[in-house]
């Protein structure tokens, strides 16, 4: 039976407690973390630790940063990476399976102007690499993984498919390492987003669902039975994270999720 993650700014509550008890009312199986950046997820170690006490399954965290590994500035890769390494630590402190990071965020497109990055391919294969590198040695000392994140065209020049990631992480040759897919960046960048998951196979270590307007499942026109169909004939045993907007009455759409996702 899949296995299904809300992350927890959609799910209504202040504490995660009461999130929690929406969350396993709506047929939720767990929740995943927000990690904000100048170490906010590190302060928020007490409130977790509460939290898996009182039986709340936490099993990922997802980076919500202002910069990311792959930054062109040199001081900010080292905090990005800095940061990224305190956020493993603390989601392995709790038990939890890793951490979700694209290479960056918003820094560059080459499908808008200026067009011509500041690095050249190769310099943004050896930065990614340094920072894949120094990441995966740290998540496999913790015990848990470090799920790289391909974007789509216009908020990352650097990683966009399921295969680039792939490459990355197969040179690397890191066990700290794995492949986050979401399927809405997929639905913009994968020929067939179905086909892209199985060529990946068992390098997919974590998977975000959203539809292909990037609402929640079933508002848009994403081919749920094949995406779930080759995640099922790979074995695939993590998540699906829903990172979504949402339409609707927010609470009755985020409710409406597992029941949907199940029923493919």
């Amino acid at each position: 039976m899949v296995k299904i993650a809300c992350q927890e700014q959609l799910l209504p509550g202040s504490t995660l407690q009461q999130k929690w008890e929406f969350a396993v009312a709506a047929g939720y199986d767990a929740i995943e973390l927000r990690g904000h950046g100048a170490y906010a997820f590190r302060q928020r170690l007490p409130e977790l630790r509460r939290a898996i006490r009182d039986g709340v399954i936490l099993p990922t965290v997802c980076v919500d940063m202002r910069h990311f590994f792959g930054a062109f500035d040199r001081e900010l890769r080292r905090d990005a990476l800095d940061q990224m390494k305190s956020q493993l630590s603390v989601i392995a402190d709790i038990g939890g399976r890793g951490a979700v990071t694209p290479a960056s965020y918003g820094m560059f497109s080459l499908r808008l102007p200026p067009f011509t990055p500041p690095r050249t391919a190769e310099e943004d294969r050896e930065v990614l690499l340094d920072g894949l590198t120094e990441l995966g040695k740290h998540a496999e000392k913790e015990g848990v993984r470090l799920f790289l994140e391909p974007l789509n065209r216009y908020e990352d020049h650097m990683v966009n498919r399921l295969d680039q990631a792939l490459e990355l992480i197969r040179t690397v040759g890191s066990d700290g390492l794995a492949i986050a897919a979401d399927t809405y960046h997929m639905n913009i960048e994968e020929d067939v987003p179905a086909a892209a998951l199985r060529a990946a196979g068992r390098l997919v270590g974590h998977v975000q669902v959203s539809d292909s307007n990037r609402l929640q499942p079933g508002a848009g026109h994403l081919d749920w039975h094949a995406v779930l169909a080759a995640l099922s004939c790979m074995g695939y045993d993590g998540f699906l994270a829903v990172e979504c907007r949402l339409r609707g009455n927010p609470a009755q759409a985020v409710a409406g999720i597992p029941a949907f996702l199940r029923s493919r």
